[in-house]
């Protein structure tokens, strides 16, 4: 590889590097939600896969085990969501490039 092959390789690495790092901001501003047994549960969490929120309706308050079990489902299938969103995201700046997990940070 010549050298001018090698600058216009780290200048697109630094391209993408940057590109990331303002997607990653965006992400954090993006929200999904999720919701299980009907709507009963809904929890809310950003594109960085953070849990905003979780709310209950109130026809299941009393039944501590059915929270429990719907909280869960609800927080693992907000976080799927995000996790789908960051990814398609950030497809969209490597423009499918084969990067190995990891390249630019968590």
């Amino acid at each position: 590889m010549s050298i001018p092959d090698l600058k216009g390789l780290l200048e697109t690495a630094q391209r993408i590097q940057s590109e990331v790092a303002r997607v990653r901001e965006e992400l954090a501003q993006k929200t999904v939600t999720a919701e299980t047994g009907g709507g009963l549960c809904r929890c809310t969490a950003n594109g960085r896969g953070e849990v905003l929120a979780v709310t209950l309706d109130d026809a299941i308050i009393g039944d501590r085990k059915m929270i429990e079990d719907l909280v869960v489902g609800a927080v693992n299938l907000a976080i799927e969501r995000a996790r789908e969103t960051a990814e398609a995201e950030m497809a969209k700046v490597t423009a499918g490039l084969p990067l190995p997990p990891g390249a630019f940070g968590s």
